[in-house]
Parts: C-alpha cells; sequence; structure tokens
C-alpha cells in the first residue's frame, strides 16, 4: 500500500461518516504514525508503506471512526502557537479560548510595571492558559490550580516543555490557594448534561465540561469566592456559552465583582 491509497480509503472512510475534515485527518494520523511533517507526505504519495505502519496507522483510524479527538489520538494540540500535551485528563484546548489570553494582553499594559502581580489559572487542564500567559507575560507569578491530578501531571509536564516557571497547585477552586490573586484565568466545567455535545466532545472528561445549575455552578461557586479574594483592580477572566452571559452577570454583581452601573463587564471580561 502506498502512502497516497492509504490517504485515499482513510479519507473516504471518515467523509462516509460525516466526519468534518476527513483528508486532514487522515494525513494527520499518518504524519503522526511515521513521524513526517504533512508537507512530507505529499511529496511522497507514490512511496510504499511498510506493513507495520498500516497497522499502526489503521488501529488510530479506527479510534478518529470511534470519533476519538485527533488531539487525543497523537497525544497534543497546538494553542496560541505552542505545542501542549494533552490526554483524556484533560480538556482540548479550543481556539476560541486563546481569545481569553487576547483579553489578558490587551489589560496587562495598563498594570503596574513595578508589580509582579499574581495570576491564577483555575481548572487549568493542561495548563495552556497559565502557561502561555507566564510565556507570553513573563513577570506574572502564575499558579495552576486544578482538582484533578491526572491533569495537574499533564500541565506539569507542558511548563517543563515549554520552559515555564510556574506553580502546580491541586486545589478545589480557590481552596488551596493561598493569595489574594491579582488576576484569575478559568474555563471552567460550564455545560449543562441536557445540553446536545458532539460525539467526539464526549470523549473528553466529564469533570472538566459538566457543572449542575444550567452549567454554572462552578462559575457561581467561584464568582462567591472571588468577592472576599480578589483585590481592588483585580481582573476575572472566564470563557462561558453565550446563553449563560446574563446570569454570569448577575452573579459578579451580587458578589460585588463589579458596580451596580457597570455594564461593559460581561462584554469585556465574561464574552468569550
Amino acid at each position: 500500500m502506498t502512502i497516497s491509497s492509504w490517504l485515499i480509503k482513510s479519507t473516504n472512510i471518515l467523509a462516509d461518516l460525516m466526519m468534518s475534515t476527513p483528508r486532514l485527518d487522515a494525513e494527520i494520523i499518518l504524519a503522526h504514525t511515521l513521524r513526517k511533517p504533512r508537507a512530507w507526505l505529499h511529496a511522497h504519495v507514490d512511496d510504499s508503506l511498510d506493513q507495520r505502519y498500516v497497522e499502526i496507522a489503521d488501529a488510530r483510524l479506527e479510534l478518529r471512526v470511534n470519533h476519538v479527538p485527533i488531539a487525543y489520538i497523537i497525544g497534543h494540540k497546538e494553542f496560541y502557537g505552542r505545542r501542549f500535551l494533552v490526554n483524556t485528563n484533560t480538556l482540548i484546548p479550543r481556539p476560541e479560548t486563546e481569545q481569553v489570553i487576547e483579553q489578558l494582553l490587551k489589560i496587562l499594559p495598563q498594570k503596574d510595571a513595578n508589580k509582579t502581580l499574581k495570576l491564577v489559572d483555575i481548572g487549568t487542564g493542561s495548563g495552556c492558559l497559565g502557561i502561555t500567559a507566564k510565556l507570553e507575560w513573563p513577570r506574572l507569578d502564575v499558579t495552576l490550580c486544578d482538582i484533578s491530578k491526572p491533569a495537574l501531571e499533564i500541565a506539569s509536564k507542558n511548563s517543563k516543555l515549554l520552559n515555564a516557571d510556574i506553580v502546580c497547585l491541586e486545589s478545589n477552586l480557590l481552596n488551596n490557594y493561598p493569595h489574594s490573586p491579582d488576576i484569575v484565568l478559568a474555563n471552567l466545567p460550564y455545560v449543562d448534561k441536557s445540553w446536545d455535545i458532539s460525539k467526539d466532545t464526549s470523549h473528553e472528561p466529564d469533570l472538566a465540561l459538566f457543572a449542575n445549575n444550567n452549567g454554572l455552578a462552578l462559575i457561581k461557586k467561584c464568582f462567591d469566592m472571588l468577592s472576599h479574594r480578589l483585590p481592588v483592580g483585580g481582573i476575572a477572566i472566564f470563557e462561558a456559552d453565550p446563553r449563560q452571559w446574563n446570569e454570569i452577570h448577575k452573579f459578579a454583581l451580587a458578589a460585588s465583582l463589579i458596580p451596580q452601573q457597570e455594564s461593559s463587564f460581561v462584554t469585556q471580561y465574561i464574552k468569550i
């Protein structure tokens, strides 16, 4: 079997299952199996494949047929231009979550340049938010928190691979975090179990996805904590679903995290 014939076969299989990117998925699987870049495949389409590589690639293709996300199959995902290790203990970083970093980088230049700001990434998972924040703004004092020890192990590995000087802390929200954070980043579980999710998403850890109270239970709990932990001038950037924005705004008002007359909070800091 040649590279071309394997790719054609695999693309057709995935296309028949209505996968959104069948050719791309097939190329990623085969390139990962051969430990070559995708561009190399394009230049070697007529090369024959060793049978052992065919068997490995076929096994990985079968995982994709069963809607296992590509990131879990190959063990990593790009986020903000960097490669992060992931596994089934961590949520897969999404491109839209990069907006959290973009919001942060808009705000940081307005802060006191002589002060080392304490940033905590709550529910860090792979560590993509907190590690990226540290690498983009090295003067930050960053702590990654998660209730999941296996997730923290991945976050720690990512910090070492990317040379990010951070602290990992096992904690249920802010329970074990000893400081008053200047900046909070949080991509907490916010999916309600009644919502429709994709077959791919169903392979991600429930602990990182679902929350009670229409997906808002953990966000509200975190806001209650921040009501007496976040200092004046502190920043909290949360990711949430658009259908939750109004309720989150109410939580922020009730927790006195924003003035009663403030209307831009949701737009500026929550609508991610």
